[in-house]
């Protein structure tokens, strides 16, 4: 065993360390000692590096798979990553050369600590680089490694124990001279190096967002069917921070209200009256020191009255503790009511149209209760994210700032650094703990959508649960989906218990550490008691505000969940748009020409094929054959409900496509074959066809219509309300209302969707004569399953399996013997079957109404 003599340790120790100093001092200088300092956070990176880095190679080795280009995102933040990394391997090389280079004395602490430092960071950027490219298949968590987060916090947190040496001359926050003024600037890069490291790293941007396994096994129809989704499938383990950049562009229109200079001023005034509470933050506990002190030291009454008076005003200006309840406060709130209004607006405005302006396709595949909840809860969101981030968040990252700096300042750099240590630790495990939580608050919300819609669309359809006997059914699933629901909201409850707890046990372990050390320093006689008093005040109000960070970081969080949704709605593609320089429709006669039309609803099964017609200005063309065949389909192309695929549609030789939709709109009338009325009176869904209508000119036009006679025996007549989508009223009545709007709107092309085909015989021919006038010397297009009401149109087209197999006026289409002459049999045998069948029952009623016979008649007989 060798040993050294004293004399031989102590010649090592200086050549370890510098002069005049040993690495068994940690405290020297009202600092750490360098040579422990290095020594010991090279030591500690070094071994974490290799220990866990070696074992998370390891295990990526054996029980990894190497990932296919193809999941492995594109990032631009993974390759500044990866240049940070190399930076600082690079720097710490530098600094051993410009040390060797410089002349001077170059301890071995300075050679360990280049060394261990390289080889760590070399080592930190492999993993960098096995994670880029390998995974465990079966590991379900998303981001970096333990491994990689720990050792960049671990770098990060070393950089900011430099703080403590605030005071000390061995460290180079003097920046005397050129030696200590290369050490900050290296000190620098390595404090911005390790941090964005660190923050960039808990998004881990070179990762796939996702499972890998989940990615390798998704074949393409799950991804048509995701595509499919209304309101998109939100992936369970994503942050909600994903997208960020694109959710606060949407935003912010919201944030600023152009064009009105009232609001502008409103806000600017919003924005001084919070710097004056962060002002007035600071100003509170030392007013409250200075009354202590001059109690304390005898100072005259004039003194303490002023200084009290002074204190009760800031207070009153700030209100309970952190200016929750406070004048200025208030009246901050106050000010800001009309601009949170303007957004609140704006945003349901711009949702709402929209949302009207989204093809038919998206409109029938729609979920109501899904769709409300989602306007409802992200209109909602958008106000409270506002106001949290710009009166809760900012103010309270400035108060934590002001706070260190104070501390530093006017304490001593230890009070900095329990501060500091606290709001790390408070913020980062709140991040941490909130981001793990947000799957129970989607998974939640999800619920709360599936249990809104089951009860929706329970109650739309509620003559069909009559119908069936299963109201029993109905609330048993929906019973069910609030059962689940419940159980998506306790995990959510429990993990926030959870949070509330972590976040306390922080909170009062700082305010202890703080208090004994402020404490101590009194008995010791460095402070007054007003110290005490001030550090104790200070401190409680600082945790005020920021144990209602996690409130407001789950907040800002529930509010991204919440928009979520309604982001997706914003983002959801409207499938039949105006061209860029599209112009108005010019009517002239009204010709109406499909050119060899395709058209289908998915791909794969074309509805239409080559569908090729002209309707004559003025003329009458009738579509019929059977169901499903498509010719509902033309007239919501004709209308533009629709895109099509091929071909082209002209009306007066102009592409219907090149032209504005709202301009083709006014020219076309629709009766469609389900009615659906507004929950209104009836006056009110009439004149819906044309808003500026008249009452008298509406009741024109139920007479046409042949239902103002009808009206006119209800107790409320005109003013009767119809019902949800018009259940108050029969079919026949709902459709003579739809007719009596489309004759109100005038227009001077009509379709007619089986327009009569809730009506019975003797109304169906009274409003045959009356669409008979309305659609004189009017382009007119009729679908119609019964043939009898089309025997007059001026060309037949038999639409069936997509094509045009017939055309042709009635007679000549009877001659032909062909489908449609099938067809026409088939409807005259039906109604003579039907009329026997009336003639037999009425012959058995009257039988039954005939008196008994008598026994002389019988046997007479």
């Amino acid at each position: 065993m060798i040993c050294l003599s004293p004399a031989a340790a102590m010649v090592f120790m200086q050549s370890y360390c510098e002069a005049n100093s040993s690495i068994s001092h940690t405290w020297v200088d009202e600092g750490i000692a360098p040579c422990f300092y290095f020594t010991l956070v090279s030591t500690i990176l070094l071994t974490l590096a290799f220990f866990l880095g070696t074992i998370h190679c390891i295990f990526y080795q054996k029980y990894g798979t190497a990932m296919e280009p193809k999941f492995i995102p594109r990032s631009r933040l993974y390759g500044f990553q990866q240049a940070i990394s190399i930076l600082l391997l690079i720097q710490f090389l530098g600094e051993m050369v410009w040390r060797a280079a410089g002349g001077g004395e170059l301890p071995g602490y300075v050679v360990l600590y280049g060394c261990f430092s390289v080889l760590g960071w070399a080592w930190a950027i492999a993993l960098l680089r096995v994670e880029r490219r390998r995974v465990l298949v079966m590991d379900r968590t998303r981001g970096h490694s333990a491994a990689l987060l720990l050792f960049w916090a671990l770098a990060f947190s070393a950089e900011n124990l430099a703080f403590v040496s605030w005071y000390s001359p061995r460290w180079w926050w003097g920046l005397e001279n050129n030696q200590q003024q290369v050490q900050f600037a290296l000190w620098l890069m390595r404090y911005i190096g390790t941090g964005l490291l660190f923050f960039i790293g808990l998004k881990a941007p070179g990762l796939p967002r996702r499972p890998y396994m989940l990615l390798i096994n998704e074949d393409e129809r799950d991804v048509e069917n995701s595509g499919q989704s209304l309101l998109g499938t939100t992936e369970e383990n994503q942050s909600t921070w994903q997208g960020f950049r694109k959710k606060v562009h949407l935003l912010l229109p919201y944030m600023w209200p152009r064009g009105n200079i009232f609001l502008q001023l409103l806000v600017l005034l919003c924005l001084v009256l919070l710097g004056v509470e962060r002002a007035i933050n600071v100003f509170v506990p030392i007013y409250y020191k200075n009354i202590v002190n001059d109690l304390t030291d005898g100072s005259s009454w004039r003194t303490v009255a002023t200084t009290v008076f002074i204190y009760v005003l800031l207070k009153f200006l700030q209100g309970g503790g952190a200016g929750a309840s406070g004048f200025v406060s208030n009246m901050r709130s106050f000010l800001w009511i009309r601009v949170q209004q303007f957004t609140n607006r704006v945003v349901q405005v711009r949702l709402f149209a929209h949302l009207h302006s989204l093809s038919l396709r998206w409109h029938l595949s729609r979920k109501t209760g899904d769709v409300l909840r989602s306007i409802d809860r992200g209109t909602s969101s958008i106000n409270s994210l506002l106001s949290y981030i710009v009166f809760s968040i900012f103010p309270t990252i400035a108060d934590i700032v002001i706070s260190i700096i104070y501390f530093i300042t006017y304490f001593n750099a230890w009070f900095g650094l329990i501060v500091f240590i606290c709001m790390v630790l408070y913020l980062t495990l709140t991040i941490i703990i909130t981001e793990w939580r947000t799957k129970f608050r989607r998974d939640m919300n999800q619920q709360d959508n599936n249990a809104k819609s089951k009860a929706v669309d329970s109650l739309l359809n509620f003559e069909t649960v009559k119908y069936y006997n299963a109201e029993n059914y109905e609330v048993s699933r929906f019973e069910d989906t609030i059962l689940k629901y419940q159980v998506s909201e306790w995990k959510t409850q429990a993990s926030l218990a959870f949070l509330n707890q972590t976040q306390n046990i922080i909170i009062g372990s700082g305010l202890l550490a703080g208090s004994l050390l402020c404490a101590y320093f009194v008995t010791e006689g460095k402070f007054q008691v007003g110290d005490f008093v001030l550090f104790g005040t200070y401190i409680i109000q600082l945790y005020t505000p920021l144990n209602w960070f996690g409130t407001y970081y789950r907040i800002i969080q529930k509010s991204f969940i919440d928009m979520e949704n309604m982001f997706t709605l914003f983002e959801e593609e409207e499938e039949v748009k105006d061209e860029v320089n599209a112009g108005n429709l010019l009517y002239k006669l009204g010709k109406v020409e499909f050119e060899n039309v395709y058209f289908s609803y998915i791909s794969g099964k074309e509805i239409l094929q080559d569908v090729s017609f002209t309707v004559l200005p003025g003329q009458t063309v009738a579509l019929v054959g059977p169901s499903g065949s498509g010719k509902s389909t033309i007239i919501r192309l004709l209308f533009r409900f629709y895109n099509i695929q091929g071909g082209c549609i002209r009306i007066d030789g102009q592409d219907i496509s090149k032209v504005k939709q709202t301009s083709l709109r006014a020219h076309i009338g629709v009766v469609p074959q389900d009615t659906v009325l507004f929950n209104d009176n009836i006056r009110d869904n009439i004149r819906y066809g044309r808003i500026t209508a008249s009452d008298q000119e509406v009741e024109e036009a139920a007479i046409a219509a042949d239902i103002h006679d009808k009206i006119m025996t209800f107790p409320e007549g005109y003013d009767t309300q119809v019902g949800e989508r018009g259940l108050k009223l029969s079919g026949g009545e709902k459709q003579r209302v739809a007719i009596a709007r489309t004759i109100l709107k005038a227009p001077q092309i009509i379709l007619l969707d089986e327009a009569t085909s809730a009506l019975d015989t003797q109304t169906e021919r009274n409003i045959q004569a009356s669409l008979a006038k309305v659609c004189a010397n009017r382009t007119t297009v009729v679908v119609a399953h019964r043939l009898s009401t089309i025997i007059g149109a001026d060309q037949i087209l038999v639409i069936n399996e997509g094509r045009i197999a017939e055309r042709g006026r009635h007679e000549e289409l009877l001659l032909k013997g062909g489908l449609y002459a099938d067809m026409w049999m088939q409807q005259q045998q039906t109604q003579d079957s039907d009329s026997s069948s009336d003639t037999e029952a009425k012959d058995r009623s009257s039988e039954k109404l005939q008196p008994p016979s008598t026994s002389s008649d019988h046997h007479g007989h």
